[in-house]
């Protein structure tokens, strides 16, 4: 069977559907948490349609999974409410718990989400498209992610218990939080990326609004019931529905003190703008890429054929640390091309829960007709596709599309596709993909394939201040955690990563003491006695 003959056969029908991987549908989420109330939603409920398709008699149709609630702005105040509440200037029971209470709270509730795991998996598959093996490894990497945090928390706690002498005062610094989160995270990770700010948040002693992205809502369902019995009521609120509905009014009432969101700069610009007080918002924003791999003349091919097509197409290349344009030396580029469309032919489209699959449908709307368009923007710009089959459609499905060569007339060329479209660009000089990077709107990563040591080093000295992240004869990533993960220009505002994403959402502070025998005493009294949350010289092992 050819590919356009797997790609025209790829749905499966309706009792073709396993069984193991297809929760109870439709999943009808009713519930919604608000000041550590589950309550019951009875007003208009937004449909929620799977990218997998079904085959019938009358055609091929999105299979109808669930839905979710469209609140209004009286809810979305009602939350906000709870957490101003639950935060009290500081003084509320979790803001002024010690941290090595907040860790117990929030390790009850990973061993009540770990108990959803299954469940959880099954609608990421179902809702955003992603393979099962995927979808797993999110579920898995969150769980990795918050001990990671725990544990960084407790180091960040144990730098802070104790005290500094200089110049006649005596002082101790620790990090206090800074009030109430709005937190926001993306469809392509809607697990991960939305806890990578969800949890440090909490354990700097935060309280959050939970605004979960408009592909990847269901998986909350399961968890509402965790975060209900895990922290006091306030400390974490979850909100369904329109952003541009519930997120408006939490904004522009001047309550919200950090704005988390994962997302488009172009969204992010207009959230941070209906701010009245936009210097008193503290932003942690992660946003658009378009990171560029440069392949130089003496590249191992094979090695860069094999990341490039792994950097580019994992999950569809729905990725923002994605490679989104590829700049190959003309004196290799026949023969990377010919290696790179044999790659990509041999990746196998299926459904999500098929056993090695690696392309799958994807989950936006129109997202086919979206990718289409750029390819025929290319196209009609002189580029064209070179892989056989190469942006095949069948409804929500589309096989990646190799475009060569991509010059700067295309649309491929400046703005991010976010999707299985990969433009190609042929160089000369090595200053034409440098000149791309430096004129860039955006800067997260880039990626040098090559063997010169000396090139790849004055490579790396105008890349540093250019992105975030260069990666040497690998694919832009964003793990581990523990490393940073931002961006520059338009990329990313704040670090995201396990040790910084606690220091954003907290700020130093500092109490001191003109050194005298009668405040040593005080101090001593405080710190003996336990009389203070905030000074402490205790250790957390």
């Amino acid at each position: 069977m050819t590919v356009k003959e797997k790609i025209q056969d790829l749905f499966p029908r309706e009792n073709d559907l396993p069984g193991e991987y297809s929760p109870a549908f439709p999943v009808a989420q009713h519930e919604y948490l608000i000041g550590g109330e589950l309550r019951r939603w009875k007003g208009e409920m937004q449909e929620v349609l799977s990218p997998v398709c079904i085959r019938s008699g009358q055609g091929t149709s999105r299979k109808p999974i669930g839905s979710y609630p469209l609140m209004t702005e009286k809810e979305s105040l009602q939350a906000l409410d709870a957490a101003v509440a639950a935060y009290d200037n500081g003084s509320g029971e979790w803001p002024a718990m010690p941290v090595e209470a907040r860790i117990r709270r929030l390790e009850a509730f990973t061993l009540m989400m770990k108990e959803k795991r299954s469940e959880i998996i099954n609608l990421l598959m179902w809702e955003i498209g992603k393979s099962l093996a995927e979808s797993a490894k999110e579920f898995d990497r969150t769980v990795e992610y918050i001990a990671d945090t725990v544990n960084a928390v407790k180091d960040l706690d144990r730098a802070g218990s104790r005290f500094e002498i200089r110049g006649g005062i005596i002082g101790q610094i620790r990090r206090a939080p800074l009030g109430v989160v709005l937190c926001m995270g993306p469809f392509n990770y809607p697990l991960n990326e939305t806890f990578s700010t969800l949890i440090p948040a909490l354990l700097m002693g935060n309280t959050v609004i939970l605004k979960p992205p408009k592909y990847g809502v269901l998986l909350y369902g399961p968890l509402l019931d965790a975060f209900r019995r895990s922290f006091p009521g306030g400390v974490v609120n979850v909100l369904f529905g329109d952003g541009a509905r519930i997120v408006g009014p939490l904004m522009t009432s001047g309550r919200v003190d950090v704005l988390a969101f994962i997302g488009s700069s172009r969204v992010a610009d207009i959230i941070k703008k209906q701010h009245p007080r936009p210097h008193r918002l503290r932003s942690v924003l992660g946003m658009d890429a378009k990171n560029a791999a440069i392949v130089l003349g003496d590249a191992d091919i094979e090695l860069a054929v094999k990341e490039c097509v792994l950097g580019s197409l994992s999950y569809n290349g729905q990725r923002c640390t994605a490679i989104k344009i590829i700049f190959v030396h003309r004196s290799i580029a026949d023969p990377f091309l010919k290696k790179f469309n044999d790659a990509v032919s041999a990746l196998k489209p299926g459904m999500p829960w098929e056993k090695d699959v690696n392309l799958t449908p994807l989950p936006e709307t129109d997202k086919t007709r979206y990718m289409s368009d750029y390819i025929n923007d290319a196209v009609a710009n002189g580029a064209a596709v070179v892989n056989p089959d190469g942006g095949t459609v069948n409804n929500t499905f589309m096989f990646p599309a190799v475009v060569y060569p991509v010059n700067g007339r295309m649309r491929l060329y400046g703005e991010e596709q976010f999707g299985p479209v990969v433009p190609v660009v042929p160089f000369d000089d090595i200053e034409e993909p440098m000149r791309y990077v430096e004129e860039s709107n955006f800067g997260q990563q880039a990626a040098i394939f090559g063997n010169d040591t000396g090139q790849i080093a004055k490579l790396v000295d105008r890349l540093v201040n250019q992105v975030c992240r260069v990666n040497i004869n690998s694919q832009c990533q964003r793990g581990p955690d523990a490393f940073p993960f931002t961006g520059r220009k338009d990329s990313a505002e704040g670090t995201l990563s396990v040790s910084d994403a606690l220091r954003v959402f907290s700020i130093r502070t500092l109490v001191a003491v003109k050194e005298t025998d009668r405040n040593k005493q005080i101090l001593t009294e405080i710190l003996r006695d336990k009389k203070s949350g905030f000074l402490s010289t205790d250790f957390i092992f």
